[in-house]
C-alpha cells in the first residue's frame, strides 16, 4: 500500500512540476507539491521531476 501511495505522489509531483517558465520555477513547484503530499521525500521527488520536465520541454 505504501508503494502505491508513493507512486501516486510521484505522478502528481511530475504533473505539477510542469508549472513554471524555467527550471527553477518548475523545480520549486514540484518540490512544494511533493512536500505537501509526501513530506521531505516527496519534496525531493518533486524537485527532481521539475528539473527533468524542464529539461525535456526545453528541447
Amino acid at each position: 500500500m505504501r508503494s502505491l501511495k508513493l507512486l501516486a505522489l510521484a505522478g502528481l509531483a511530475l504533473t505539477l512540476a510542469a508549472c513554471g517558465h524555467n527550471t527553477e520555477q518548475r523545480a520549486a513547484t514540484g518540490a512544494a507539491a511533493g512536500l505537501i503530499l509526501g513530506g521531505p521525500v516527496g519534496a525531493a521527488i518533486g524537485a527532481g521531476a521539475g528539473v527533468v520536465v524542464s529539461k525535456t520541454q526545453d528541447r
